[in-house]
């Protein structure tokens, strides 16, 4: 290739358009998905920003409460080791869109569920039907010590001895 000033690029013959681009190009990394939280520090009254990326979170969790006028609140908030960072990313009044928004708040960021009691604790969420766990797939595989036991019929029968 050679361009209007009369300048021959080296190994230009083999460049394909758009092989080249800015050092600081950032459209090939992939995005750091961070939660912003703000705070107002307690002693002196500043307000900060700290970024949190969202792979310091290890859950999302639902909760609900019920006002002191009887109204029924729902919220969804990601969870963080230090409380201070759980961040609030869904809240509405009644219960009608909550749990939707809770699994796909889950799916999306890859985390677990959890269901935050009226105490502060978190419970691992699971679907279970009178203790049988709904929806997980168990392997149908052999484990690794059942791998070298003989098929049952296969016992009855004598191995066969060899004659010269």
């Amino acid at each position: 290739m050679q361009s209007s000033s009369g300048v021959v690029l080296f190994g230009a013959a083999r460049a394909q358009r758009g092989q080249f681009s800015a050092a600081n190009d950032n459209e090939n990394k992939p995005p750091v998905m961070t939660v912003t939280v703000r705070r107002k520090l307690e002693k002196s009254g500043v307000a900060i920003k700290i970024k949190v990326p969202v792979s310091e979170y290890f859950g999302v969790a639902v909760s609900t409460s019920i006002t002191d006028e009887g109204v029924l609140s729902s919220a969804i908030e990601l969870v963080h080791e230090d409380k201070d960072l759980n961040y609030r990313v869904f809240q509405e009044i009644g219960n009608s869109d909550v749990v939707a928004e809770w699994q796909n708040w889950g799916r999306k960021l890859r985390l677990p569920l959890y269901i935050k009691s009226g105490d502060g604790n978190l419970m691992p969420y699971s679907q279970q039907v009178d203790g049988v766990v709904v929806g997980n797939e168990t392997s149908r595989r052999q484990t690794v010590n059942q791998s070298n036991r003989r098929p049952r019929f296969l016992n009855r029968r004598k191995p066969g001895s060899e004659t010269a």
